[in-house]
């Protein structure tokens, strides 16, 4: 993806009667770093392990958060020290709230601790009425409004399994009467609980797994391959999960989920490949996004050049489909990191001449085609198509994966503004001759809803048809 929106986030919650999952969650963050760069954090009850007929904990909270990836912010100290068998963990990038330490995640009170993908479109009406109740904020992201909710909700704890079961389901459904949007929370208690909750749109990815006695609730399905945990379902839109301390689990529909809407950028850029989503490996959908393409324009070029990493999956599609020869001819810099979910465009410009070289003898005198994902703001394609005509390539074509992205994104994707959108207001010849290429393909909407084959996708962002109305 060039000049790329950012993703979302990432959660990993993990509950285990007999186990540490502070190493678990270390490891399941790692795998879910694509999703947000900017910072990160995990929570776990810290004061020892669960033991069956124990009926008082002295348990407190602990966080550790910080700017940054994930193994530059935690070293084996931090992990030793956050010892405990119930915790929760987030990889961020700013949606709403700036981009610094006070809004990276997990956010947390004495009593409960969250960890949230996506965004709140209503989150400063919901806000100024709860500080009309006198609750206090500390921070401008809307995960505290989140927080705040399930807090009020859920202290005092109610004494007994199924009354405190009650009360949690009670307060998931509470708070998704008050909010609106795109959220799949993971949350952990000082009462040793872990709980999930999904939107009822089922916007954003979120699934269960378990391994051994411990159970998982996570943003991909391939963080948990990473700490060797099964696959168990995808959580519900409207549903809600809760694992006592001593490991039950236990789920609720707790609001209708009367319309679906996931995201379809989840399948052309965000997951990881080796995720497998709604039933769907993203890999081979995005194999089905390049064979469609080839569906509809066989080019007569030499050579099928992707646009590393986010391209590769599509242009061998389309390699496939059409026999026409691939090679890796633009080379990426593996420490530079990914251009879309840098916050700053300065920062993806500069980026872009350090990220990426084009081997000159691959392309010179060649017609090449350059294959991607999608075009956001153009500004990081136009730099590449640059770079392959300068390495002296006869011609420059490109296809897009995707269909133009023509509108805003106000359930977690960064690109908010339509005035930032290359194809907002322009054709797809005055895109062409912005970029400066030969021809340009974008895939159809209709192509792009066969590859993924999925019914109740939200593809606002192509079409302005957005699944809820969006806050003033």
């Amino acid at each position: 993806m060039s000049a790329k929106v950012r993703d979302k986030c990432g959660v990993i919650g993990i509950s285990s009667r007999s186990s540490d999952v502070s190493l678990s969650l270390y490891n399941a963050l790692i795998a879910l770093q694509h999703r947000g760069q900017e910072s990160c954090g995990i929570t776990v009850l810290s004061s020892g392990l669960w033991v069956p007929g124990l009926e008082t904990r002295n348990s407190k909270l602990e966080t550790h958060r910080g700017m940054g990836l994930v193994m530059r912010v935690f070293s084996e100290v931090d992990l030793e020290r956050m010892k405990g068998n119930a915790g929760i963990g987030h990889v961020r990038y700013s949606t709403t709230g700036v981009s610094d330490a006070r809004n990276a995640q997990p956010f947390f009170t004495d009593n409960i601790a969250i960890a949230y993908n996506g965004n709140l479109t209503n989150y400063k009406s919901v806000k100024r009425k709860l500080e009309s109740k006198g609750i206090k904020f500390e921070t401008d992201s809307d995960t505290e409004v989140i927080l705040r909710i399930l807090d009020n909700e859920l202290v005092p704890p109610k004494e007994g399994g199924k009354e405190r079961k009650a009360q949690v389901f009670s307060a998931c459904k509470k708070l998704m009467g008050e909010i609106e949007g795109a959220y799949s929370v993971a949350a952990v208690t000082a009462q040793g609980e872990l709980i999930a909750l999904r939107d009822p749109f089922g916007f954003k990815p979120f699934c269960l797994g378990r391994k051994g006695d411990a159970h998982y609730v996570c943003s991909e399905s391939a963080a948990l391959d990473a700490v060797g945990a099964e696959f168990a379902r995808d959580i519900k839109p409207g549903g809600a999960v809760y694992i006592d301390p001593s490991g039950k689990l236990d789920s609720a529909q707790v609001v209708a989920s009367k319309k679906r809407a996931f995201c379809m950028f989840e399948f052309v850029y965000f997951a990881r490949p080796d995720s497998v989503i709604e039933g769907r490996t993203v890999e081979a959908v995005r194999l089905r996004l390049g064979e469609k393409l080839a569906e509809m324009k066989k080019l007569a070029v030499d050579l099928v050049i992707p646009v590393p990493d986010s391209g590769r999956s599509a242009a061998l599609g389309y390699h496939m489909a059409t026999g026409i020869p691939m090679k890796e001819a633009l080379i990426k810099n593996r420490y530079i990191h990914r251009t879309f979910i840098m916050p700053d465009h300065d920062k993806r410009k500069r980026l872009v001449g350090l990220k990426l070289n084009v081997i000159q003898s691959f392309v010179n005198g060649k017609k090449v085609a350059l294959v991607d994902d999608s075009i956001v703001r153009g500004n990081t394609m136009k730099r590449i198509v640059e770079l392959v005509r300068n390495a002296e390539a006869k011609e420059v074509h490109l296809l897009i994966s995707c269909p133009p992205i023509i509108a805003p994104c106000f359930m977690g994707v960064d690109f908010p503004t339509s005035h930032e959108l290359i194809a907002s207001g322009n054709t797809v010849e005055q895109i062409r001759k912005e970029l400066g290429v030969d021809s340009l393909t974008y895939l159809s909407l209709e192509k792009l809803h066969e590859a993924i084959g999925l019914k109740g996708l939200c593809d606002a962002c192509l079409t302005k048809e957005y699944p809820i109305e969006i806050a003033k």
